[in-house]
């Protein structure tokens, strides 16, 4: 079905799909906050920590935040922080701050939402020291470029944008000094599921496209066919929130099919299962101490419905292929 154009802010699907960026943001806050990791950034995106969410939700959680955090830094690391990363419906996210206090910093982190998600997150770093202040301490010049929909420091850009709109996506990218040339990252987390294949390909095919040496990490659904799947999925239809790319998460051989036909030369997939038992023990023991999980059969259901992809061409021959579990 061909793209309605133009989206605009009033547009139900839309407006549904902004939601689950404020979703997100409270569960991370939520699950920080029981200690499963630390975040002392999300407090300034979410002041009140909510209502309890569930053992299995805070798990399913952890495992995203530590499977994507995994492979992420392994890439800056490969690359030696001379890299760019690009996040692609950002929403609330905290990783560029998370990076520069561990001092892994890339050349340059982009993100990229919906303006009105990116208004909010911008009115925010101005008005909150600890967000503002480590934009303003890898900055050179006196002044930031900021205007409603962008903002631009060395080291940090959001920008206001609809990755429908490939081709407007990569003007705005450039203007803010993205480097083709430079090893980058892609990342999108439940991202890819909200656009139709094509788009969503469109999107893929742009990044396989415009960088030589990159690596792209997608977390979504996977098994989506089945019953548990479905009712995911009607879970969301009930809140007017279409998975127009539930097809790609069929499996995770759908899942890879979907980089190695845009011109991606080697993509992995697991579900979060797999990735949650490969974590470190250490680790797992602790987080498993901190709050009695009874439904442990729907933890194992819920991980089985979510995976991390990544899939990765290697130009520079930094050895991105061996990035893994």
């Amino acid at each position: 079905m061909a793209a309605r154009h133009p989206f605009t802010d009033t547009d139900t699907a839309d407006e549904a799909v902004r939601a689950t960026c404020d979703d997100a943001t409270i569960c991370k806050r939520f699950a920080s906050s029981k200690g499963y990791w630390k975040d002392p950034y999300i407090q300034y995106f979410v002041r009140s920590v909510g209502e309890r969410k569930a053992p299995e939700i805070n798990r399913g959680y952890y495992a995203r935040v530590q499977g994507v955090h995994h492979l992420l830094d392994a890439f800056i690391r490969k690359a030696e922080c001379e890299c760019q990363v690009i996040n692609l419906g950002a929403g609330l996210d905290t990783t560029f701050w998370r990076l520069k206090d561990k001092n892994l910093m890339p050349r340059k982190f982009f993100e990229v939402d919906f303006p009105t998600v990116v208004a909010r997150k911008i009115h925010n770093i101005k008005t909150k020291l600890p967000l503002s202040k480590p934009l303003i301490e890898t900055h050179s010049t006196d002044s930031l470029l900021l205007d409603a929909h962008s903002l631009d420091s060395d080291r940090y850009c959001i920008i206001g944008a609809d990755l429908r709109d490939v081709s407007s996506l990569d003007d705005k990218l450039k203007k803010f000094q993205l480097n083709p040339e430079l090893p980058t990252l892609l990342l999108s987390e439940c991202v890819l599921v909200y656009m139709t294949p094509s788009q969503s390909s469109n999107v893929v095919r742009w990044a396989a496209e415009t960088f030589h040496t990159a690596m792209f990490i997608n977390y979504e659904q996977v098994n989506m066919g089945d019953r548990f799947g479905q009712v995911m999925v009607e879970n969301l239809q009930r809140r007017q929130c279409s998975l127009a790319g539930v097809e790609a998460c069929r499996s995770l051989d759908s899942q890879k099919e979907r980089f190695l036909k845009t011109g991606w030369e080697h993509a992995d997939a697991l579900d979060m299962m797999a990735v949650y038992s490969r974590l470190p023990h250490a680790d797992m023991e602790r987080i498993e101490s901190l709050e009695f999980l009874d439904e442990k059969e729907l933890l194992q259901q819920l991980l089985q419905h979510y995976s991390i992809c990544w899939a990765s061409k290697d130009k520079l021959n930094l050895g991105l292929s061996q990035l893994a579990f």
